[in-house]
């Protein structure tokens, strides 16, 4: 399938960076991580800032509905993180490498089963609808690991890394292949499902035929994409490798950088609202209501924590 793809020169730190935090969330091993810091209270919650024992690379975030809780997903695991700080593990300790909130305690993921499970390596798409406390699978296990899952307009847009391109369903079972390109993360415009975007190593890509084609990159090289609001118009943004935080009014047509998330190399970006914005580094989860002006910790990562 054609993508237009055009040839454009990065400057060379810009693309060493992002295609340091793509070998980060496409390689694996077994090593589990050092625990962090932080004590457990008698109902076996952590109420410190810190996340539970081994964790490693986040490759997720979301915002439940549901309860209003922060999801985290890891590469061993779903944490859920309270307005206090407080952190419980969810579920099991499989590696979730794509997931989003669908809706109240919906869940969409997918990644690599827990050690000892009797799963195929690639889970395919998966759904849980107790929050990430129990999980089935929707298709594709066996065949396909999605690093990046979208849910718009009745509609799952996932990017299917196993074979380099963007696959789109209606029910999470029958898929549409849509273009191949080489890409880290997708959005999908709130105001159109035609509009999907990805980020490549020559910048923001730019599909408007729902992921059938695609133009080539342009504008600043970013690693991951969120868009927030009905229309999409006002809050979409996105963060490059190098954790500066970047935020466009016209759908992604121009960017304004709007501030800098602490603590080094970016793991996901959600936005919560016009002016929320999540995002996980190196450091742990940060959280900011002023449109990336400022930001405060929501979660902090062991610095002994591997990346994955």
């Amino acid at each position: 399938m054609p993508n237009r793809f055009r040839t454009r020169t990065l400057p060379a730190a810009a693309a060493v960076l992002l295609a340091a935090v793509l070998t980060a969330c496409s390689s694996g091993s077994g090593d589990r991580p050092a625990t962090p810091s932080g004590d457990a209270s008698d109902d076996g919650h952590s109420h410190s800032h810190s996340a539970e024992p081994g964790l490693g690379h986040v490759h997720g975030l979301g915002v439940n509905p549901g309860d209003g809780k922060l999801y985290v997903a890891t590469h061993y695991g779903i944490v859920a993180v309270d307005d206090d700080g407080g952190t419980e593990r969810v579920g099991d300790t499989a590696d979730y490498m794509g997931f989003a909130v669908a809706g109240p305690d919906t869940f969409l993921g997918s990644g690599h089963p827990a050690e000892g499970s009797d799963e195929p390596a690639n889970r395919g798409l998966i759904r849980s609808t107790d929050a990430g406390k129990t999980w089935q699978t929707l298709s594709l296990g066996g065949e396909v690991d999605f690093h990046a899952l979208e849910q718009a307009h009745g509609t799952v847009y996932g990017y299917d890394s196993t074979h380099g391109m963007l696959r789109v369903s209606k029910d999470g079972k029958k898929w549409d292949e849509r273009a191949e390109l080489a890409a880290l993360d997708i959005a999908v415009s709130p105001g159109d499902p035609d509009v999907v975007l990805a980020t490549t190593r020559d910048g923001v890509a730019r599909s408007t035929d729902g992921g059938k084609t695609f133009s080539g990159g342009s504008g600043p090289v970013l690693a991951y994409l969120s868009w927030a609001g009905e229309d999409g118009k006002d809050a979409l943004y996105g963060i490059g490798p190098d954790g500066a935080l970047h935020r466009s009014t016209d759908g992604g047509g121009s960017w304004t950088r709007t501030g800098t998330v602490p603590g080094g190399q970016p793991q996901a970006l959600t936005a919560a609202g016009p002016d929320h914005v999540l995002a996980a580094t190196a450091g742990g989860v940060h959280e900011s209501r002023d449109g990336g002006k400022s930001f405060t910790e929501r979660l902090e990562m062991s610095d002994g924590a591997h990346s994955h």
